[in-house]
């Protein structure tokens, strides 16, 4: 493992209660430094005297903590009477050690490439060092945090029982890579860029609002629209949607951490480690765990038939479709009961098998 860290240092309880902890100097999988590392985790439940009810649920594009605690709860995916849930944020979303709060950098000096495969390694050490959690009961995530649930699985196949990747493949697909790039370039081409430093002098509002409708368009499906789905959150026109869902997420977001964490995106590869070489049969083989897979059917990003692709390598896996018209959203459904309670019962079904 080429990801290091120097010794933590303190640990913090923030305002929401989510804990921030220190990791020192960050060695980084590309060769970049992150100092004063921080990640920052939000649990719930407690840990069983064999410490070994321990689930991890890595965040996704964008998002935090707070985007996953629809997960916890007795009625939804995990019981904290039953889990010691950890939903830990990646790097770059702005709470864990991101572009927007690390010191500022020497000018030119350009944010580090954070990989998945970086977080992945932070998160179990932070289980270990922090917790003292060796055995990984569930690696759940959504989208680029079931990236980082991949990426747990294959680099410590002893220590995860179960791998659950919703909309989520080991690796980054072709097709996938080509919305980056266009979502890359939305945000890049804004006059607030600066080419040399690969950071933003002033916040790209109009950028922002743009990437926003760029996005609508591959996280919601051809059936979304033209079922004006939009409609049950209470927009009455496409137009006001737009404005109201997606440029309005945006806009709240700062501009350098979306670009890191496209970065981070681009890169996810399974294989991609000193371990495997490049191998990505080796490194999805490799993993040990029973594997839930869910693709969406309509999801965009992540397609059925690149997930199904990749289960084919898995020893021991189920793959279950969920048809929706929310696309890529439907794996995080915040808006969509049935939904829901389609990923509530595999779970569920799969965790008491």
């Amino acid at each position: 493992m080429s990801v290091k860290f120097s010794e933590p240092g303190t640990t913090a309880l923030g305002e929401d209660g989510a804990l921030h902890l220190s990791l020192g100097r960050m060695g980084l999988q590309d060769g970049g430094v992150v100092n004063d590392a921080v990640i920052v985790v939000n649990t719930f439940g407690r840990l069983n005297s064999s410490r070994d009810n321990a689930v991890v649920i890595p965040t996704s594009f964008g998002a935090s903590h707070r985007d996953f605690e629809w997960m916890v709860g007795a009625d939804s995916l995990f019981d904290p009477a039953r889990y010691f849930i950890v939903i830990a944020n990646l790097f770059g979303n702005g709470l864990s050690s991101s572009p927007s709060n690390s010191p500022v950098f020497t000018v030119g000096e350009r944010y580090p490439l954070v990989t998945a495969y970086d977080n992945a390694l932070a998160q179990k050490y932070v289980l270990e060092r922090f917790f003292g959690v060796r055995r990984i009961a569930v690696a759940m995530g959504w989208s680029m945090g079931g990236q980082v649930a991949w990426h747990l699985a294959s680099l410590f196949p002893e220590d995860v029982e179960r791998l659950v990747a919703v909309c989520a493949t080991a690796k980054t697909s072709a097709h996938n890579l080509v919305f980056l790039e266009g979502a890359k370039a939305v945000l890049q081409t804004d006059a607030a860029y600066d080419p040399e430093s690969g950071r933003f002098t002033s916040k790209p509002k109009r950028a922002l609002r743009a990437l926003g409708r760029f996005y609508a368009g591959w996280a919601l499906s051809q059936a979304f629209y033209r079922d004006e789905c939009w409609r049950s959150l209470g927009y009455n026109d496409l137009e006001e949607f737009l404005i109201g869902y997606w440029e309005s997420a945006f806009v709240e977001k700062n501009a350098d951490d979306l670009l890191s964490h496209i970065a981070t995106w681009m890169a996810a590869d399974i294989a991609a480690n000193e371990r495997h070489r490049g191998d990505l049969t080796k490194a999805i083989e490799a993993v040990q765990a029973r594997a839930l897979l869910l693709p969406v059917r309509s999801d965009l990003y992540f397609r059925e038939t690149d997930v199904r692709a990749e289960a084919a390598y898995l020893e021991d896996v189920r793959t279950v479709t969920l048809d929706s018209p929310w696309g890529h959203r439907a794996g995080n459904p915040l808006n969509s009961p049935s939904d829901r309670n389609f990923i509530r019962t595999q779970l569920r079904n799969f965790t008491m098998d």
